[in-house]
Order: C-alpha cells, then sequence, then structure tokens
C-alpha cells in the first residue's frame, strides 16, 4: 500500500514537470512566431549565467530572449548582450536593462523597466547596427561591486578588533572593571551618608523654597506699596521741583533788579561812605583836643595862648 503511494505521488510530478515544460515550448513557438525587434545591451560586469535563450522579462513579464553573449571587439571591458523582444514591449527613453536572479541557485535573465510614459521609443541605431538599451547595476551586481569595499572594511575593522582585544588592552579593561568594582563598594559602604547627605539636601532645598516664596511675597508688597504710593509720592515730587524751578525763576529775576544798585553801592556810594568815616575821626580827635584843654585850662584856654614857664637864671 505504502509503495503504491509512492508510485502515485511520483507520477504527479513526473506529469506536473511535463506540463511546465509544455507550457514552457508553446511560449517559445507563441514567441517565434510574432514579430520581434532586436536590442544590444552592454554590461561593463560580470554576466555568468547568461547564455543564448536566457530570458528577457519587462517589469517581470516575459518579452523575449538572450540572442547572442559575447565580448565586444571594440572594447572588452563591455560584454555585449544581443536580446530580441516582442515589437508590442515599450522599449521607450528611460528604459535601462539589469541582470537579476531570483535566487543563487536559479540562473540569472535580463530585467527591463523604467520606460517613461508618452516617451518617444529608443530608435537611434548603435554602434552594431541596432538601438542600444543602457543599463544600470542590479541587486546583485551592486553587491558584488561593493564586495571589495565590503571586505576592506571588514579587514579593517579586524584588526582594529584585534588591536582593541590586545592582552595590554585587556589587562586594561580588567584593572577598569576592578576599579569599577571597588567603587561600586565604597558607594555602597557609603549609602547611608549618602542617604543622610540627600536628606539634609532634600531639607535645605525645601528652605530654600520657602525663602523663595517669602522673597516673591515681599516682593508682591513691595509692587502693591509703589502702584498705591509711588504714584501720589512722584506726583508730589513733580509738583516741589516745579515750585523750585518757578522760586529760582524770581531769585534770579531778583538779582537782575538789584545788580544796578549793588554796582552803584560798589562805586559810588562806598567811597563817600569812606570820605565820611575819616571826616568823623578827624572831628572826633578835634573834639578830643578841645576837651583835653578845657580839662586843663578851663574855658578860658580856649580863647587866650596858653602861659609860659617862669625863667630862672641858672636852669
Amino acid at each position: 500500500m505504502e509503495t503504491r503511494s509512492n508510485h502515485i505521488l511520483v507520477g504527479a510530478i513526473t506529469l506536473l514537470l511535463l506540463a511546465l515544460v509544455a507550457a514552457f515550448l508553446v511560449w517559445i513557438v507563441r514567441f517565434g512566431d510574432g514579430a520581434t525587434k532586436e536590442y544590444d545591451i552592454f554590461f561593463a560586469q560580470s554576466v555568468g549565467g547568461l547564455a543564448q535563450g536566457t530570458g528577457v522579462t519587462f517589469a517581470g513579464v516575459p518579452s523575449g530572449q538572450v540572442l547572442k553573449v559575447e565580448l565586444w571587439e571594440k572594447d572588452p571591458d563591455f560584454v555585449r548582450v544581443r536580446i530580441a523582444v516582442s515589437e508590442e514591449t515599450p522599449i521607450l527613453q528611460g528604459t535601462t536593462a539589469t541582470i537579476q536572479s531570483i535566487s543563487f541557485t536559479a540562473p540569472p535573465n535580463i530585467q527591463l523597466d523604467g520606460a517613461v510614459k508618452d516617451a518617444p521609443p529608443i530608435s537611434e541605431l548603435g554602434p552594431e547596427g541596432v538601438p542600444v538599451i543602457p543599463t544600470k547595476p542590479g541587486a546583485l551586481g551592486e553587491i558584488l561591486n561593493s564586495a571589495p569595499l565590503v571586505i576592506e572594511r571588514l579587514a579593517t575593522l579586524t584588526d582594529r578588533l584585534t588591536l582593541l582585544l590586545s592582552d595590554q588592552n585587556q589587562e586594561s579593561i580588567t584593572g577598569i572593571l576592578r576599579n569599577t568594582d571597588n567603587l561600586t563598594g565604597s558607594l555602597a559602604k557609603s549609602a547611608p551618608g549618602l542617604e543622610a547627605l540627600i536628606a539634609e539636601s532634600e531639607i535645605t532645598i525645601r528652605n530654600a523654597g520657602e525663602t523663595a516664596a517669602k522673597l516673591s511675597a515681599v516682593a508682591d508688597n513691595a509692587n502693591a506699596l509703589l502702584d498705591n504710593n509711588g504714584q501720589p509720592l512722584a506726583r508730589d515730587l513733580g509738583k516741589t521741583l516745579q515750585a523750585a524751578e518757578q522760586s529760582m525763576i524770581a531769585l534770579n529775576t531778583v538779582l537782575e533788579d538789584v545788580r544796578p544798585g549793588m554796582q552803584r553801592l560798589g562805586t559810588k556810594t562806598l567811597p563817600e561812605v569812606d570820605q565820611l568815616v575819616e571826616d568823623m575821626q578827624a572831628l572826633t580827635k578835634s573834639l578830643t583836643s578841645v576837651t583835653e584843654r578845657l580839662d586843663q585850662g578851663g574855658a578860658g584856654s580856649l580863647i587866650s595862648a596858653p602861659a609860659l614857664p617862669d625863667y630862672e637864671p641858672g636852669k
């Protein structure tokens, strides 16, 4: 019974493969019956896996096949691939060709895409007598092209890791870990003191907050005082300054009026006063002399000459 089941499974798989081959042959026959156009593609990269008969797809839709794969005689750096696609395939300006691989085990094919809507078709003949479809690197091609750079960077990274993990650096890392362990132990031992310090800091911060609130209240009171009393005081001060200014103006006016009298006092009155004082001093001296004569000789001394002294011989 088990052997019969295996035979049925093998038969089913065989029929499925035959059906796929038949469908592929029908597609090839239908493709050969329709009109085709030939194009050249010049690849500046490896085209390993491409061969005559390799499929060509446009946006994933089977559209043709590879006719020829060869090195270009005019420039061996390029590989010329001649393809034939159905006439209905829109090979328009902007179309590019890439080598695509579904997996590493499946053979690659040529993928066409990127046609711009309403653009003219690619019709300009190339160096080999047919139009040329430009290329762009495919995913696999980009990986292969960037492989040397990736390998170089991996080598550099390996060298740096080797230097980083040298014996000397390992000893330094071990010392850092040991110091970190010691620091952790010291912090664990100092935990009670740190908790007390944190508690004191919290109290200090709370007190600072209360002080800040009080200062804010004082500032608010000061602002209120200035708002309530500051404006009247400023008005009174302005009035006082205005009155002082008016007083200064009046004083200047008085000084201007007094200045001529002061000038006359200095130039005329004072000299006359000085002369009067001198005359009074002379009169005082004369009166003093008269008074002395009255005291000494009486009233007659004022109208007669003074008596001469008696003459005595021998003296």
